[in-house]
């Protein structure tokens, strides 16, 4: 379905609806999961509705229901996939409340790592679609409650106080995601997950203790 040269970027990334009903809920999650398959085999250029209809077993009309062309679809699986991310943050960060600094790094890399490398083929195909679909704002979109709440985490630390953790919350994020994505674009391999699971928490206690030792 084509859009007006006169649409937003915005308007033309928007669903149409969202489901409300368990039975529309299935469908969306189908058509979900048909977009990452169809990416793996055709890349995001080769993505079209009627191959990601077809592979989720439903209609295009079904379809355009819930949005109205390819780009409002994808940038609807990559909201998914970030929130998926900020969920999995939020659950570490609660369980990790009140701990010591190098804790908090340990446990808050494993989780980053562990929902990226869930399904490393899904983290890995969506990469190019948010280079087209305006990735780093969606990513931006939902960094500040994901900065908030490490910084609420970090100043909780047992061997506290800790001075700018904003400042701190805001670079371990941002740390975190150029190792990740370099290991998924190798292919994931086995050894290399469990190396950047243990090199990434190394490298953000090592930044807490030299940024503690700077206040």
């Amino acid at each position: 379905m084509a859009t007006s040269r006169s649409s937003t970027p915005q308007d033309t990334l928007q669903p149409r609806k969202k489901p409300v009903q368990a039975r529309s809920s299935v469908t969306v999650d189908a058509i979900f999961e048909a977009v990452i398959q169809v990416l793996l085999v055709h890349g995001f250029a080769g993505l079209t509705t009627t191959r990601v209809a077809e592979r989720a077993g439903v209609s295009v009309g079904t379809l355009y229901q819930y949005f109205p062309n390819k780009r409002a679809l994808v940038a609807a699986v990559i909201e998914r996939h970030l929130a998926q991310i900020v969920q999995a943050m939020e659950t570490v960060c609660e369980a990790v409340q009140g701990q010591t600094l190098d804790d908090m790094a340990t446990a808050v890399c494993h989780a980053f790592v562990a929902v990226k490398m869930a399904r490393p083929e899904a983290s890995r195909a969506l990469y190019q679609p948010m280079a087209e679909l305006q990735g780093q704002a969606l990513i931006m979109a939902v960094m500040p409650r994901a900065q908030a709440m490490l910084a609420r985490t970090l100043a909780s630390a047992s061997n506290g106080p800790v001075p700018q953790a904003e400042v701190l919350s805001l670079f371990i994020l941002t740390g975190c995601m150029g190792p990740v994505q370099a290991v998924l674009e190798m292919g994931a391999p086995p050894m290399m997950v469990e190396l950047l699971r243990q090199h990434l928490a190394a490298m953000c206690r090592g930044y807490l203790a030299q940024a503690m030792a700077l206040t």
